[in-house]
């Protein structure tokens, strides 16, 4: 690429989680091969980060429409931190009430660790009622849990003894170790649409994952981040990582969808710059693709054609 974008850019990796509301056909028949070369390609060129979804386990009722396909977050970043070099690994979205935050903490600390210091930790709330029961967690509570959890994960994260006072996970005098190499602790950017989950980021985290909010919504969350954060006394950088419609570069001979855009890389660069106009700091990317090699394509397509008019 001869021009650098101004603003970051990664993507939520194929293959890794396969909803039918985004995944391709032909993800159902890939598997490692084609989650590492997706994720080396990012890495080649130069996107900031790439992501990996979390669901324990998905019930029977929803499995049509979420599919039962789901990696691990924490196995595969760590896989992928040995397959790539520079570009940041994300957890989009970490379901933290259902794991102890100790436990998470030390999860994401050693993946920081043996990244280089790469993580980003995107956490959320969860929505699927019977993964919480199967795990004996209060689905209705989860909002209150993850705030708690936040708290100590950032208590666990920071300091080596860390201290938590609860109310449901009291901890005190246990070292957590490894350390995270970045410092005071890893980026938390917090998931959600709601307005609970908007100031939660606001209020917790370092960055806002938005899920697909469309353009008209995006001012007024917005706003409500700004004005949470000043009357809570917080300043700093602030990360709100949006996700724009799928792409694809070119005039596809198929049809991609009506959550999809195509065309010449002016076109769709255009696109990508009324969501940076809004206050977008990241873009998370999607290319359209009828197999693994057109994926590939497509996303040096959208490097090297489309982000420089960014």
């Amino acid at each position: 690429m001869s021009d650098s974008p101004s603003i970051p850019y990664g993507i939520q990796l194929p293959v890794q989680s396969q909803s039918t509301i985004y995944c391709e056909p032909w993800e159902t028949r890939a598997g490692p091969a084609e989650l590492a070369q997706a994720a080396q390609a990012a890495d080649r060129l130069g996107f900031d980060y790439v992501a990996v979804c979390d669901h324990v386990a998905i019930p029977e009722r929803l499995a049509g429409a979420m599919g039962a396909t789901w990696y691990d977050p924490v196995s595969t970043l760590g896989w992928l931190a040995a397959l790539t070099t520079r570009t940041r690994l994300m957890s989009h979205v970490a379901v933290l009430p259902l794991r102890h935050p100790l436990l998470s903490a030390k999860q994401y600390a050693t993946l920081d660790l043996l990244s280089g210091g790469r993580l980003v930790l995107g956490v959320g709330a969860g929505h699927v009622p019977e993964e919480f029961e199967a795990l004996g967690v209060d689905f209705h509570q989860r909002g209150a849990i993850l705030d708690e959890t936040l708290a100590a994960l950032d208590a666990a994260l920071r300091e080596e003894y860390p201290v938590h006072p609860g109310p449901r996970f009291p901890f005190s005098g246990l070292a957590v170790s490894p350390r995270p190499v970045q410092r005071p602790r890893p980026p938390l950017w917090v998931g959600g649409s709601s307005p609970r989950a908007v100031r939660r980021a606001a209020l917790l985290g370092e960055g806002w994952l938005s899920q697909g909010d469309a353009p008209a919504a995006l001012p007024a969350q917005l706003e409500l981040i700004r004005a949470t954060r000043e009357q809570a006394g917080r300043s700093g950088p602030f990360a709100v990582n949006v996700i724009p419609p799928a792409l694809f570069v070119g005039e596809p001979d198929w049809e991609i969808g009506r959550r999809s855009v195509s065309g010449k890389p002016e076109q769709l660069a255009e696109t990508l710059r009324a969501y940076v106009a809004l206050g977008a700091t990241h873009l998370q990317l999607r290319p359209r693709s009828r197999s693994a090699d057109e994926y590939l394509e497509q996303l040096e397509r959208i490097a090297g054609e489309v982000l420089p008019l960014v």
